[in-house]
């Protein structure tokens, strides 16, 4: 799952690196029922979504030990979905003062590690999830 940069396979989602991050340890979480909306999730895919959101929440602050983090969901394409036929949460650890002009002014994203690097890294604060199905190097 590493070509994939899939960290957690639970039963109803999943958790993945970015593959075009804002940021370094840019996380996607999610459902594996393929929907573009929230409301088309059933209770138990929702219910699973949203707690592997909180876990990787909390670990990913752990292993990056950012300053804060954006977490949301973009729907609809008017709402930035780059995939809009299947919904997922964005977890972005934040730290004071890590963007800068660059993308502005070169439209040039600035980025710490490679993607490689930050599965490796992070994938050991995953193994831990109760009921998941963490992965192996």
């Amino acid at each position: 799952m590493r070509e994939r940069l899939i960290l957690v396979v639970g039963e109803r989602a999943h958790v993945c690196l970015n593959k075009y991050p804002f940021s370094a340890s840019h996380l996607l979480v999610a459902p594996n029922a393929h929907v573009s909306d929230l409301a088309d999730l059933s209770v138990e895919d929702y219910q699973e979504l949203m707690e592997l959101t909180r876990k990787s929440a909390e670990r990913l602050r752990r292993a990056t030990r950012c300053e804060g983090m954006n977490i949301g969901f973009n729907l609809g394409k008017a709402g930035g979905a780059g995939i809009e036929e299947h919904l997922h949460a964005h977890i972005v650890p934040r730290w004071a003062g890590d963007h800068n002009f660059m993308p502005v002014v070169a439209s040039t994203r600035v980025m710490p590690d490679y993607l490689d690097e930050s599965w490796r890294s992070l994938l050991p604060h995953f193994a831990d999830l109760e009921g998941r199905k963490a992965l192996a190097p």
